[in-house]
């Protein structure tokens, strides 16, 4: 059982009186402020057995904005490990990919750069150890799948990512930014000289990479909900063909991508538009796959911030045509890959 109280509750109070000695001395890790003195949060961990805190306790202190873990056992060390201190605000999903087809992406929005930091160099870390895993000659049973491989966050701003690097290379694999899209991709250190590309997961999965997806978008300011659709499918080893600024207000732009959007190797289209949101059910009805549209946050006053083109596309006449979240590029990208998924079975 772990319990989050505030530095003024009574449960701290109470803590420091069971156990003085530890409000005294254990400092917080970044300012080196005493607990006595330093606002914080702490969660104390318990045991059937023992009511009082004896396992661990994590100390967050305000001024600083960052994390760290102590443990009794630990109490002289000032120096949490990173898996510690990335235990304190995290607990990452590593096998997403395989249970779900698609890999755990971070959400960076709201995420200070420190945590951004820590997630990313873990997911390096885990992309590694399974490549490391699956060339061992004695684990013949452990395969890497392509989207296994793939370390996204997205929603980060340039500001933000200019903060992350500051903090220092990753460990366990190099960082690379993508302008429009706004999203982090990271290439595990393992990767860097494998260019093995017969680890895979599933049978299946040469036979899905060569199905692709269109992405394409209304008009050139959809193209950061596009970019972060098509990016993270590329990312994930999906081939994708982009078709963009090719909406309704000229109608002779989407029928001359006909050819691309029927192509036989294209096993879904992502459209993205904003405004009026016409353009996913004209796609829709031109092409034999599904449709995945998107609505974007782009228009004039009454656009109401994307729900317009949300509503043209719920009500869609097109039949086959599935609707996402405003600006959710990343959800379509993964739609659009769990279609391709299902096709093979």
């Amino acid at each position: 059982m772990v319990i989050f109280f505030q530095h003024h509750s009574a449960a701290v109070q109470q803590f420091r009186r069971v156990a003085p000695s530890l409000s005294k001395h254990w400092p917080c890790l970044t300012c080196r402020n005493s607990l006595a003195k330093t606002p914080i949060a702490t969660a104390i961990t318990t045991t059937p057995q023992s009511p009082f805190p004896s396992i661990a306790i994590s100390i967050r202190c305000f001024t600083n904005n960052t994390s760290s873990l102590l443990s009794p056992a630990s109490a002289s060390n000032n120096d949490p490990s990173p898996d510690e201190i990335l235990s304190s605000f995290a607990n990452l999903d590593h096998r997403r990919a395989s249970r779900t087809g698609f890999p755990e992406a971070v959400f960076g929005q709201g995420k200070t750069p420190s945590q951004i930091h820590s997630i990313l160099d873990s997911m390096a870390n885990n992309v590694n150890e399974l490549m490391e895993a699956a060339a061992s000659e004695n684990d013949k049973e452990v395969f890497v799948s392509t989207t296994s491989k793939a370390i996204i966050a997205t929603r980060v701003d340039r500001d933000v990512y200019d903060a992350v690097v500051s903090i220092g290379p990753l460990q366990h694999g190099v960082m690379e930014y993508h302008d429009t899209a706004r999203i982090i991709s990271v290439r595990a250190n393992a990767l860097e000289n494998n260019t093995d590309t017969t680890t895979t997961g599933n049978q299946d999965e040469k036979n899905i990479s060569q199905q692709s997806v269109v992405v394409a978008c209304a008009g050139t300011t959809d193209l950061p909900v596009a970019e972060e659709a098509a990016l993270t499918l590329s990312l994930s080893g999906i081939p994708v063909t982009r078709i963009y600024d090719c909406g309704v207000a000229g109608l002779h732009r989407i029928i001359s991508a006909l050819p691309k959007l029927r192509h036989p190797n294209v096993g879904c289209v992502i459209v993205c538009a904003g405004m009026d949101g016409a353009l996913p059910s004209v796609v829709g009805g031109l092409v034999d796959v599904p449709v995945v549209a998107v609505p974007t946050s782009v228009g004039y006053g009454m656009s109401l911030g994307g729900m317009s083109a949300l509503l043209t596309m719920l009500n869609s006449c097109s039949p086959g045509v599935g609707v996402v979240n405003v600006d959710n590029g990343f959800g379509g990208a993964v739609w659009a890959m769990k279609c391709l998924n299902s096709r093979q079975k």
